[in-house]
């Protein structure tokens, strides 16, 4: 087990003695208000990009070692409460898992935590957040939300009149809960019964350390009681510094249910500990394990185990790059994520390419042409940089003068920075890059710290490579999407027209939606159609069946007609994909339109006066799905002035939504969309299907108005 105390607070200086601790007491009385059995407060850094923990109770402060500093972006609890400005609400290990997956991963306990805002109506401070066990109910009681709503607006005020005043926040040591105490009669009988049972029983506070233990106790661990009072129990005991038992501990303080496990005290007698916690610490029974005679297991702890600190540290970041995608996303989130995490200011990411690095992207340099003296560097430079892609050793630089002893001053490019982590990317034993993290201070770099952030680098590189196979092969899949669709639309005579196309933002930026407006030889014909799958298989079968109904166009074939050998070709070319199509023929003398559909979503047409109808086209089915399916076509009137709108089914499908109302909705903003040009009815008609919402499907648009 890690010692909690590693990564906590520094205590009160001598100045600073009998100052109210101002954090420490609200998040004291938040709890109690709500029988919380946990809590902490992060501040708002000056810049305003990073939430920092201030103070904590109820836990050791090593538990929230991934999150001690978080990027206002994150999607962590305090950072979504901070940047909505609300409660946020999470009742167990289950909704954790599924809205927090980063926070999941690293404390798979049943607990439920409530977050919310420190802040007045126009200045954020920063936020709190509080754990119960997860026997809470299912909701936050409305009593329960109106004191800690309460409460985080009155510390807010306080936090404003400190600022106000001037006075500035010292440092506040966590509160663990009361120590216990004992001078009456009850608890020194308390301390004759526990000294006569045979079993081991031992008090820890909060923070691990042996408050009590009996004499039982001492002879079952072979360590004399007066070794185990005032330490922590891993530390007395080698034995139990292992991530396996610590797991165990902390299952036992963030879920407050009882926990076990079976330990070997070497050479040969195993121990089941027994924890029972509380609010104010565990209470622990040590037994021998009875039973068969079991075998020393062969992964027994060793000397010198992975500290969970570390390990939490290192699922935290990993549950952040998987979320990756492209190139910009890795380096967003090693930005977001990971520069909080570690504490670094700058950020320069690093590529090789055809023997030179290359620069892929930087954070915290106000001047651009710093970051620019990287570019292009040969990877036989004597720079840190290169030297450590091509050594494939990480270097850490604790101040300037370490780094001027190794390299030359003319090779160290001055970037404002005082200490240095230079990560070398190595994927599948491929140097792919490398990641230099500066800061502003000179800056120690622990044992613990150095492994976490070698071992990172090993998941920045896949991630790395990763993403930059994803966008090279967007690159080519978004260059055929481009050559498939039309640059532009054709100008006619009497036709106004207009076109949208937006990928979806879930997945490949590719899809089988498609338009065309053609010339005929009597009127115009326009098309619009969506065939199955985001791939390249999807655009390619697009490209054909476009180019199809271009060719059965040109031979003067009606619309039933185009959309019957469409759909022959579809099913002869064995493609085992699906499309849904409507095509019209549009005669501007006679002012109709003759269209035919098949399977596709119905259109809209706003008439000269603004009334929106939802066309009720008749139709067969899907294209590629019976060789011998029929296609009638409905004559509909397109008098100078009428709208027709055409669309894929990207624009209406909204998850969780009925498509029929937001059919209606889309209705209702084209009836408002009167007398405007056609491109910003296009924009406008997007803009109220789409919004900001993540799009799993691809969209096309095709406006098509009569001139009058």
């Amino acid at each position: 087990m890690p010692d909690p105390l590693a990564t906590g607070p520094t205590p009160p200086d001598s100045a600073s003695e009998g100052s109210h601790p101002l954090l420490s007491l609200a998040l004291a009385g938040m709890m109690d208000d709500v029988h919380a059995h946990s809590g902490a407060v992060y501040l708002l850094s000056p810049d305003e990009q990073v939430l920092e923990m201030a103070v904590m109770a109820g836990l050791p402060r090593a538990f929230a070692a991934p999150w001690e500093r978080i990027s206002v972006s994150s999607p962590i609890p305090v950072a979504d409460a901070l940047r909505e400005r609300r409660l946020i609400w999470v009742p167990g290990e289950e909704e954790m898992a599924s809205r927090y997956q980063r926070i999941a991963v690293v404390l798979p306990y049943p607990f439920a935590l409530a977050a919310l805002p420190i802040a007045t109506d126009d200045t954020a401070y920063g936020a709190v957040f509080l754990t119960w066990p997860g026997s809470h109910a299912s909701d936050i009681s409305d009593d329960e939300r109106g004191r800690l709503t309460a409460a985080c607006d009155r510390l807010a005020l306080r936090l404003r009149r400190a600022a106000e005043a001037g006075r500035p926040l010292v440092p506040e040591p966590d509160f663990l809960g009361p120590t216990a105490m004992a001078g009456t009669t009850g608890a020194v009988e308390a301390v004759h019964l526990l000294a006569r049972i045979p079993d081991g029983m031992c008090s820890l506070d909060v923070d691990g350390r042996v408050t009590y233990a009996n004499p039982a106790a001492g002879e079952l661990v072979g360590v004399p009681v007066g070794e185990l009072l005032g330490g922590q129990l891993w530390s007395a005991l080698p034995w139990l510094n292992d991530p396996v038992y610590e797991d165990r501990y902390r299952a036992a303080l963030i879920s407050q249910h009882a926990t076990s496990f079976v330990a070997l005290r070497p050479p040969q007698d195993w121990l089941m500990f027994r924890l029972h916690p509380s609010r104010n610490g565990i209470s622990v029974r040590i037994t021998p394990a009875r039973g068969t005679v079991r075998e020393m297991p062969s992964d027994v702890p060793s000397e010198h185990p992975a500290r969970l600190v570390a390990i939490s540290h290192i699922l935290n970041l990993a549950s952040a790059l998987t979320e990756a995608v492209g190139v910009a996303d890795v380096i967003e989130l090693v930005a977001d994520e990971i520069m909080p995490a570690v504490g670094s200011r700058s950020l320069v990411m690093l590529a090789s390419e055809s023997g030179r690095l290359r620069v892929l992207g930087h954070r915290g340099y106000e001047d651009a042409s710093i970051v620019d003296q990287f570019d292009g560097m040969p990877l036989v430079a004597q720079t840190p940089g290169a030297q450590a892609l091509s050594s494939g050793v990480p270097s850490f630089f604790e101040t300037r003068a370490q780094l001027e002893r190794i390299y030359p001053a003319r090779f160290v490019t001055p970037d404002g920075m005082a200490a240095w982590a230079y990560l070398p990317l190595i994927a599948s034993g491929r140097p792919v890059g490398t990641c230099v993290l500066g800061y502003s201070q000179p800056h120690h770099f622990s044992s613990d710290e150095r492994a976490v952030l070698t071992s990172l680098s090993g998941l920045i590189a896949q991630a790395l490579e990763r993403a930059r196979l994803y966008d090279a092969k967007n690159r080519l899949a978004h260059g055929l999407q481009s050559a498939l669709l039309p640059n532009s639309l054709p100008k006619l005579s009497g036709l106004e027209a207009a076109a949208r196309y937006l990928p979806g933002t879930q997945g490949m930026d590719i899809g089988g939606d498609f338009y065309d407006l053609m010339r005929t030889h009597d009127a115009a014909a326009a098309v619009i159609g969506d065939v199955q799958g985001h791939n390249v298989t999807a655009a390619g079968l697009m490209g054909q069946v476009r180019t199809a109904v271009r060719a059965y166009t040109a031979v003067g074939q009606p619309p039933g007609r185009v959309m019957e050998s469409t759909n022959r070709l579809l099913i002869d070319l064995e493609g085992d994909l699906l499309a849904s199509c409507v095509y019209l023929h549009l005669d501007l003398l006679r002012h109709r339109a003759l269209l035919a559909r098949a399977g596709h979503p119905q259109p809209l047409l706003r008439d000269p006066e603004g009334r929106v109808h939802i066309l009720d086209l008749a139709g067969g089915p899907l294209l590629g799905v019976d060789p011998s399916a029929g296609y009638p076509t409905t004559l509909v009137s397109m008098l100078p002035g009428s709208l027709l709108v055409l669309y894929t089914d990207g624009l209406i499908e909204v998850p969780g939504v009925d498509m029929d109302e937001v059919l209606a909705d889309l209705a209702e903003e084209l009836g408002h969309a009167t007398d405007q040009p056609l491109e910003a009815v296009a924009d406008r008609l997007i803009a109220k299907a789409t919004g900001n919402r993540e799009r799993g499907d691809d969209t096309a648009l095709l406006l098509l108005r009569p001139e009058r």
